[in-house]
């Protein structure tokens, strides 16, 4: 796909955090974009910053629909012609899932099924799909997680995002002419470098590093930190955290990638190196010049040593690598919180 194309790209979930700096980036490279959210973990302000970022005349098509609701999701397609679509609506928590896993099954699987649907009704045949590091198994030596490494999810929120791929798969296998490319994340954080736009928890953040960012605003009392007889340097877990907007120069990267006519592609998106909870707490407070209160607390059930991402392929295939350091991903997200305390302002 080209940003010279006449026709739309469809971002689902273009509201929410992930989608919504991937909005900024494809409009910045000239595509002309759509986005259909249901607007339950998201508003409409970030559309509007967007807008004054790109310095774009005309506002993103917002469209306020659920992709459970088939009817709703066709009148899209009717009303825009459509190259292509980037998907990124879901629900995301591992915990929630874990207490209420129909309402995943039914939203992630049920809502993809219906997108899928509706492509092929109106011959739409790409899609980049924002996929998890969830759905890899569990290693434990900590080795970096390949493309091929062994799949096997713990909860049921990566169990919808495996389900997902492998629908996709499917689709993409039984008909010709279908280009996907499964993208699979790790810790995406940050904000914008404006400060302008970042993550907007709407309740406690389930995340390490906007629940951190609150607790040095003032906003929550301490971080904790859930165990410290981790197989690590330091005996607190290790993540591969990636840049926000790196996350979104990926799928970007990605949407360029479909029109090589490739079929159907996986690529895990991180960094390739790995900080622990307390490395995190250090490089956030020298972002915010004050030291994180936190608390040593008892390791959470299911949680291992060491989640780190093998970016190989990105770099040969897609041509990505990681441009920004963990120091600008603090210094980002401070910016953003100290500017928006309360986030969007809802």
């Amino acid at each position: 796909m080209s940003a010279s194309d006449s026709s739309y790209v469809l971002v689902t979930g273009g509201t929410g955090f992930i989608g919504s700096h991937t909005v900024l980036e494809l409009v910045t490279q000239g595509y002309n974009v759509v986005v259909a959210d249901n607007m339950y973990n998201g508003c409409e302000e970030p559309l509007r910053r967007i807008e004054k970022l790109a310095n774009l005349k005309d506002r993103i098509p917002l469209c306020k629909v659920d992709l459970t609701d088939k009817s709703s999701l066709r009148e899209v397609f009717r009303q825009y012609s459509f190259s292509s679509v980037v998907h990124l609506a879901a629900v995301k928590a591992v915990g929630e899932s874990v207490r209420k896993p129909l309402v995943y099954y039914r939203n992630n699987v049920t809502g993809t099924l219906n997108l899928l649907d509706v492509m092929v009704e109106f011959g739409v045949k790409n899609i980049v799909f924002s996929s998890s590091a969830t759905v890899y198994k569990a290693d434990p030596e900590g080795k970096p997680f390949r493309e091929d490494s062994e799949l096997g999810c713990t909860s049921p929120y990566g169990r919808t995002k495996l389900f997902m791929e492998s629908i996709i798969q499917d689709v993409v296998n039984a008909e010709q002419g279908w280009n996907a490319i499964m993208l699979r994340f790790f810790n995406p954080a940050g904000a914008h470098e404006s400060g302008t736009m970042g993550e907007n928890p709407m309740q406690i953040p389930n995340n390490l590093m906007p629940y951190m960012s609150q607790v040095a605003i003032g906003k929550l009392e301490k971080l904790h930190v859930f165990g410290t007889d981790f197989n690590t340097r330091d005996g607190t877990g290790l993540r591969d955290y990636i840049h926000i907007m790196d996350l979104a120069e990926a799928h970007v990267a990605a949407l360029k990638r479909l029109s090589a006519n490739h079929g159907y592609e996986v690529f895990n998106i991180g960094s390739g190196s790995g900080q622990t909870v307390l490395e995190m707490i250090d490089a956030m407070s020298a972002a915010c010049g004050k030291k994180i209160p936190y608390s040593e607390d008892p390791r959470r059930s299911g949680d291992i040593d060491t989640i780190l991402c093998d970016p190989t392929k990105a770099a040969e295939v897609l041509g990505f690598k990681v441009s920004r350091s963990l120091e600008q991903m603090c210094a980002d997200l401070w910016r953003w919180q100290t500017a928006n305390p309360s986030g969007y302002g809802q």
